[in-house]
Parts: structure tokens; C-alpha cells; sequence
């Protein structure tokens, strides 16, 4: 039983299926990414392999935000259709059962027909790790990206807020060979705080362009290093060039923290109904 990887599901011509939405978390570093490619480890394969021991069934899973080569997700939302009727319980035990070490479901809720994860998602949460530190840290290695100079913070938050609001954002986008429909986003926040030596960079829009918020941190760091002023930063923006603001920060460092909906997931769950 296997629908697209679209958020518009396949109809099924299997009586008595329900939709499954789970909420995740993984450590991407050894992964290329949430979508499946041939021969390469994903995030999605292996939650499809799960899923496949777990049911007996080939199911094809949707997710709300497909994440890039080596990000971390703290709040991953994905649906599936099922013909099992195991209680959400066991679909969090039995997938944590079967997966790998660093993926892990977090909750499970059963929907109704009409929830898409995908496109019915209101907006999309990422944060971005910097370690601001002379010195490396064993720990915070591969989830962080270690900055030994110091950094101008209220700079860097100025820059930031230049985001806040719908802007053409292409020059935060990389060319990856795909055509977008539209480089116009919506950000609802954007700033950066210092946490010791933790400096960090949160974003919220309703979606994101390729690479955009790794790129918009590298144009940050070069703000807070003083090798680009607030004005530049913002010239960059409104240049509107698909790549300027790059070279992007590494991968290892951005973490996808929510996905919100119009209703908490619970209140979606027919069981709770």
C-alpha cells in the first residue's frame, strides 16, 4: 500500500485505512537528508523500513518540512496511511523499536481524512546553533557551528529583524537546479539571542527557499565578525540575486523545533474526539 510523497495523498482502494501523524525527532548527521534517494540513507527510508516491519505494509510517508542533508529535527511532523489498527501507543513503541538510534517518534495521533500536515502546516520553526567559544566543544561538535571570533550580537539582531514581514528572499536561496514558483516568503520572526557562549538564530515562516536559513546565518556571522554591516545585509536582501547571500553556514548547526497548526495535534486526533 503505497501513496505519493506529495501532501495530496494517493486514494487508496483499501477499505478501512486511517491516517497516522507522528511527531519526530533525529539527529541528521549521517543522513542525506528527510526525502529518499536512491542508495543514500534518509531520514524517510528509514521510517518507511519501520513501518514496513512493523505493519507488513509498504507505506509511503509525508512529511510537513523536508530537511536538508545533516539538520536535526526536534519537531518533524509526518502522516502515513495504514491498514494496522495497533494503538497509537504501539506505533511509538514499535517504531522506536525498529529504528535506528538517532530517530526516534515522539507521540503518535490518529486524524481524520481531511488533515494534511503539509499544507494545512500554518508555519515552520527552525533554530540555528552558533559556538561562540575560543575553544571547541566535544559535546556541541555536531550539533552547533563553532565560531572562535567574537561576535557583535545587537548587529547581528538588527540584521536579523530586517527579515521580519513578506520580502522577495531570493538572495538567501541556493540554486539547486529546481525552479521555484515564487522567492516571496513570509517571516513572522527572526532574531538572534546569546545564551554563555551559545549564540542562536531563530526563525518562524510559513515556509522556507533552499538553503535559506543557512544562508541567512553565514550573512550573520559575517555581520557580527564585522565583515558586513547591517546595510549591506540588508542591500543583499533587496538585491533579490538567487546565492548572494551565501557561502551557506554548515548543516550541522540548524534543528527544526515546531511545526504549528491552526489546533494543537490533539485536538486533530479523532480518539480524543
Amino acid at each position: 500500500m503505497v501513496s505519493s510523497d506529495g501532501d495530496i495523498e494517493t486514494p487508496l482502494l483499501v477499505e478501512n485505512t486511517t491516517r497516522i501523524v507522528l511527531l519526530l525527532e533525529y539527529d541528521g548527521s549521517r543522513y542525506h537528508g528527510f526525502q529518499l534517494q536512491k542508495k543514500l540513507p534518509t531520514i524517510q527510508g528509514e521510517i518507511e523500513k519501520a513501518l514496513k516491519k512493523l505493519t507488513g505494509d509498504s507505506i509511503r510517508v509525508v512529511t510537513a518540512s523536508r530537511t536538508d542533508t545533516g539538520v536535526h529535527a526536534r519537531g518533524q511532523i509526518v502522516s502515513f496511511r495504514t491498514r494496522s489498527s495497533l494503538a497509537k501507543r504501539a506505533f511509538v513503541s514499535g517504531l522506536n523499536y525498529y529504528l535506528p538510534d538517532d530517530i526516534a517518534a515522539r507521540a503518535a495521533y490518529r486524524t481524520g481524512e481531511s488533515f494534511r500536515v503539509r499544507s494545512q502546516a500554518i508555519s515552520r520553526e527552525y533554530k540555528y546553533y552558533i559556538l561562540n567559544s575560543p575553544t571547541r566543544s566535544p559535546l556541541w561538535d555536531g550539533y552547533s557551528h563553532l565560531v572562535r571570533g567574537e561576535l557583535d550580537i545587537k548587529a547581528m539582531n538588527l540584521a536579523a529583524k530586517s527579515l521580519v514581514g513578506e520580502h522577495d528572499l531570493a538572495s538567501f536561496a541556493s540554486n539547486l537546479g529546481v525552479e521555484l514558483k515564487s522567492t516571496r516568503r513570509r517571516i513572522y520572526k527572526s532574531e538572534v539571542n546569546r545564551e554563555g557562549e551559545m549564540v542562536i538564530f531563530n526563525i518562524i515562516a510559513g515556509s522556507f527557499l533552499p538553503h535559506q536559513v543557512r544562508n541567512t546565518v553565514g550573512a550573520l556571522i559575517r555581520v557580527g565578525s564585522g565583515r558586513m554591516t547591517v546595510n549591506e545585509f540588508r542591500s543583499i536582501m533587496e538585491a533579490r540575486k538567487i546565492g548572494l547571500a551565501g557561502p551557506a553556514a554548515p548543516a550541522r548547526g540548524l534543528f527544526l523545533v515546531k511545526v504549528t497548526y491552526k489546533k494543537k495535534l490533539e485536538e486533530y486526533d479523532i480518539e480524543n474526539l
